[in-house]
C-alpha cells in the first residue's frame, strides 16, 4: 500500500449483472479526477452463473466457491487492465475498493444477511495491492439496510449549497440519494424498486438482448395502464416506507411473470415496464429536489429520461455528466472513495439512510504481503 498516494481504484459489478465497472480515481485534488475508466463484460458463462445463483433458492457448496474464486480473478484482471490503460503502476496507488457481486440482500430477514462474492484476497495478490473489500456485513451487524451505501459518496461529491438535488442510480434495481441544499437537513436515501431488471430480462427473452438500447423497444410500444397500475397497487414494497432496500432476487423474472397474460404485446409490456421504473422513482423523488441527476446504465435509456421529465414537471433532470462525471462510473468511483474512507478510520454508513444503530467503518482490508 502506498500510504502517501491519493490514487485509489473502484470496482463495481451491479444488479445489472453485466459486467465489472472500474474507475481509477485520483482524490489528491476536489473535485476528484477520474483517471481511467472502463467497462469489462463478463464471459457469457459467468454472466449466466451469475443470473442462476440470483434466481434460485439452493446451490452447491462447489459452485458458490467455484464463481467466487471465479469472479476474483476477473476483478484483478479488470484492475490491472485499468491500471495498465492508464498508465499508472501499481506502486502508486494507495488501494482497491472492491464492492463485490451481490447475491442476496436479504436486511429485514431473522437474521439479516447480504451476500457478495469475488475473493478480494485474488485481487490482492494478482494487483500486488491492498483491496477493501466486504463493505455492507458491518451496517447489517448494527441493525441497519446496509443499502444504499453510495449516498456518503454522492453528498461527498454532489451536494450543493444551492439546490436541493436528488441523485437517481439505475442500475438493475433504482436507488435514489435526496441531498438537501441545507448541510444540516437529514439526508434521505433508499432502493425505489426495478430499475433495468425487468426490462433487460424481457428483452432478452424476446430478443436475445442484453438490454434495450436507447429504450427504442420499449418506445415502440404502448403502456399497459391496468398492468402499470396492477403492479404498482400489488407491490407493498413501493408503499413501505424508508429505510428500506431490496433486490433482483425479489423483482425476478418470477415476479414479473404471474403479472402476465399470453396476450399481452411484448413490446407493450417492455413500455410497461419502463413506466414502472419511472413512476416508482419519480413517486420516490417527489417534490424533493429542483434537480435530479441520473446515473448508472440507465442514464442512457432516453425513454426512461424523457418519462421522468414527464412525470417531474419542474424538476430539471439530467445525467451526472452535467455535474462533470460519467454516469456509468459513479458507483465505482463510490467504492473507491469507501476504500479511502476505511483506511483513513472514517465512518462509510449515513444512519439516517441505513438506520443502522450506529456510525461505523466499513470494510474489510485484504494485504498484498
Amino acid at each position: 500500500m502506498n500510504a502517501a498516494s491519493e490514487i485509489y481504484v473502484g470496482l463495481m459489478s451491479g444488479t445489472s449483472l453485466d459486467g465489472i465497472d472500474t474507475a481509477v480515481v485520483d482524490f489528491a485534488s476536489f473535485p476528484p479526477r477520474v483517471l481511467h475508466c472502463i467497462t469489462d463484460p463478463f464471459p457469457q458463462s459467468m454472466q449466466d452463473s451469475l443470473k442462476d445463483l440470483c434466481r434460485v433458492q439452493t446451490t452447491s457448496l462447489d459452485s458458490l466457491y467455484t464463481l467466487d474464486a471465479r469472479l476474483g480473478e476477473l476483478y484483478a484482471e479488470s484492475v490491472n487492465r485499468a491500471l495498465s490503460a492508464a498508465g499508472i503502476e501499481p506502486a502508486e496507488v494507495a488501494a482497491v475498493g472492491c464492492h463485490g457481486q451481490t447475491l442476496r440482500h436479504s436486511p429485514d430477514s431473522e437474521p439479516a444477511y447480504t451476500v457478495q462474492i469475488g475473493d478480494p484476497n485474488r485481487i490482492a495478490v494478482r494487483c500486488g495491492l491492498t483491496t477493501v473489500a466486504d463493505f455492507r456485513r458491518k451496517d447489517i451487524a448494527l441493525g441497519g439496510q446496509a443499502a444504499p451505501l453510495a449516498p456518503a459518496f454522492h453528498r461527498f461529491l454532489f451536494h450543493s449549497p444551492d439546490e436541493d438535488r436528488v441523485v437517481v442510480n439505475i442500475g438493475g434495481i433504482g436507488n435514489i440519494t435526496c441531498l438537501p441544499a441545507n448541510p444540516d437537513a437529514a439526508l434521505a436515501g433508499f432502493d425505489t424498486g426495478p430499475g433495468n431488471t425487468l426490462m433487460d430480462y424481457w428483452i432478452g427473452k424476446h430478443h436475445g438482448e442484453t438490454f434495450d438500447a436507447g429504450g427504442d423497444w420499449a418506445r415502440s410500444g404502448q403502456v399497459i395502464d391496468e398492468l402499470l397500475e396492477r403492479m404498482l397497487a400489488e407491490e407493498a414494497y413501493f408503499r413501505t416506507a424508508a429505510p428500506k432496500s431490496t433486490g433482483t432476487e425479489y423483482f425476478s423474472p418470477a415476479w414479473l411473470e404471474k403479472f402476465l397474460a399470453p396476450e399481452l404485446d411484448p413490446a407493450d409490456v417492455q413500455a410497461t415496464l419502463a413506466e414502472l421504473t419511472a413512476a416508482t422513482i419519480a413517486d420516490a423523488v417527489g417534490n424533493s429536489a429542483a434537480a435530479c441527476y441520473i446515473c448508472g446504465g440507465g442514464a442512457e435509456n432516453g425513454l426512461l429520461l424523457d418519462r421522468l421529465r414527464q412525470r417531474l414537471p419542474g424538476c430539471k433532470v439530467e445525467t451526472t455528466a452535467a455535474l462533470g462525471i460519467n454516469p456509468f462510473y459513479v458507483e465505482a468511483a463510490a467504492f473507491a472513495w469507501l476504500a479511502r474512507e476505511r483506511l483513513a478510520l472514517h465512518g462509510g454508513n449515513i444512519v439516517e439512510i441505513t438506520h443502522a444503530s450506529r456510525v461505523a467503518v466499513l470494510g474489510a482490508v485484504y494485504a498484498a504481503d
